[in-house]
């Protein structure tokens, strides 16, 4: 019998594999044994009752921050990862922003040692582009990735030189994964701090324009089609980006885009009250954004959704909001948030939205996660569906979301990473 777990009574939604109907899940040394219907009991040490439950592949979340090393006030690793099994994420990928940077061996294992320790969720860490994400010196990819990165980025600090950056795609591409890109032209941005449009002239705060994004957007686009290299867009937010990857998508460039919870469901009116949890990088734009982001993501020329987790410590938020820094909690969120925006209103399927959750992301970085066909680590979320909660209290050592003490519909029942129950553990029942 081994170290057996049998899911059971629940309905199984896995877009990897089509299966959209009541099924069992035998889990054995961590892994998936078997998806079939009526699993005997006899087949497993411990039983987990799915019962009304829809049981999905974990989701995977590839643009996140967890904030160690240096940012433990605001979040660790544990705290971090136990707020994405909350959320029904297994597998998270952290950028580097941190301090020291994550651009060497030490620091890349340093994380990954730390997440085994906690236990609940795999963590890749995204490893920096340049030394110290100043944009001067590229980094040594293969060193590496052969200590755990699983992909590269200089986030926040985008890498301003073209020259560098397509230096950058030419070293990497033929090692198999992505440049992920927070495509921002600093001298565009300046001192802004939400969009640059008739909120941020109401509220007399310094704008972002729209063309801080969509001109990096434009450029790397262009360097992905000349050296074949593989970009990745992080955290769309407006019309002019998403018609310029559409643009380079069409000729071939090998080019993947997300988008995030909170750009496909807010806009800059959420600042109108000065509210600093709805302040973010890319800033929040207009409706006509909004609605092109999601037309993008039902047509493709978005592949998929990325929190952008981002704590910041209580007492950095509560600020004025010129003075505050930007982002927002994303984990035990974004199931719940997009369900009601989009599923419960009839615009979306659950597949569609758990597609983008979980099986395509692993895809863009080449991970056997996201699916639940046998052979393939044990990674689940038991999904409620119809059942009120209220998001009360994070995991998360912040607390900077704009949802906090609201009630959904929806939200994630248990999740299941390497075959344990890493939340949601009341439900088993020996």
């Amino acid at each position: 019998m081994g170290d057996a777990l049998l899911i059971r009574g629940g309905t199984v939604l896995d877009p990897s594999q089509e299966i959209n109907e009541p099924r069992d899940v035998l889990i054995r040394d961590g892994l998936i044994e078997a998806v079939e219907k009526d699993i005997g009991p006899e087949r497993a040490a411990r039983t987990l009752d799915a019962s009304g439950l829809t049981v999905t592949p974990g989701f995977v979340d590839i643009h996140t921050h967890l904030r160690e090393p240096g940012g433990e006030a605001s979040e660790s690793v544990a705290s971090g990862t136990r707020a994405a099994a909350a959320g029904g994420f297994t597998t998270v990928f952290c950028m580097p922003n941190t301090t020291p940077v994550c651009d060497s061996p030490l620091v890349v294992r340093s994380i990954i040692d730390r997440a085994r320790e906690a236990g609940h969720a795999r963590v890749l860490p995204v490893a920096s582009v340049t030394t110290g994400m100043a944009g001067e010196r590229l980094n040594d990819y293969r060193i590496l990735l052969d200590a755990g990165a699983g992909a590269f980025s200089d986030d926040g600090l985008p890498v301003e030189n073209a020259a560098m950056m397509r230096r950058a795609m030419q070293a990497i591409v033929h090692l198999g994964v992505p440049i992920m890109d927070h495509c921002e032209d600093m001298s565009l941005t300046g001192p802004g701090v939400i969009h640059d449009g008739p909120v941020a002239a109401r509220l007399g705060l310094p704008g972002i324009p729209r063309l801080s994004e969509s001109l990096l957007v434009a450029r790397d686009c262009a360097l992905a089609l000349e050296t074949g290299a593989h970009l990745h867009v992080c955290h769309v937010s407006n019309v002019e980006s998403v018609e310029a990857i559409r643009h380079f998508k069409a000729r071939g460039a090998n080019v993947t885009a997300e988008v995030s919870p909170h750009h496909l469901v807010l806009t800059d009116e959420a600042v109108e009250a000065f509210d600093v949890h709805a302040k973010m990088k890319p800033p929040l734009c207009e409706e006509s954004d909004r609605q092109v982001l999601i037309e993008a993501l039902e047509d493709g020329t978005l592949d998929i959704i990325a929190t952008d987790h981002a704590p910041h410590a209580p007492g950095r938020k509560e600020t004025l909001i010129d003075q505050s820094p930007f982002g927002i909690l994303g984990f035990e969120s974004a199931f719940p948030v997009l369900y009601r925006e989009f599923v419960a209103a009839g615009r979306w399927s659950l597949e569609f939205l758990i597609s983008r959750m979980t099986h395509r992301p692993a895809a863009i970085v080449g991970g056997e996660w996201g699916t639940l066909r046998p052979g393939r680590p044990a990674d689940i979320a038991l999904l409620s569906l119809g059942r009120p909660w209220t998001y009360e209290r994070s995991w998360s050592r912040s607390r900077n979301s704009p949802w906090l003490g609201e009630t959904f519909d929806a939200g994630v029942a248990a999740t299941v990473f390497g075959g344990q129950v890493v939340h949601g553990a009341d439900r088993f029942d020996g």
